[in-house]
């Protein structure tokens, strides 16, 4: 739960949350994660915040990705 918390705060404060609206599709999305080495790329949405998860290197991780495609790790 801690993580969760963790990661919302992160979306909220680092980068702007990601929305199709704004720019990329949600498959141009998956297609530029997954040329960067993502794999079991699945959407979370927790009210107005959007974050991903996704599997890179066996590990899986939290993602925020901003209106133009970059993408950032959450810690």
């Amino acid at each position: 739960m801690l993580r969760v918390v963790q990661a919302m705060l992160c979306a909220l404060v680092i980068i702007p949350v990601f929305s199709p609206a704004f720019g990329l599709t949600q498959q141009e999305l998956v297609a530029k994660l997954e040329s960067a080495g993502y794999s079991q790329i699945r959407e979370i949405r927790s009210g107005k915040v959007t974050t991903y998860k996704a599997v890179k290197s066996g590990k899986e991780v939290s993602l925020v990705v901003d209106s133009f495609g970059k993408f950032k790790e959450l810690p």
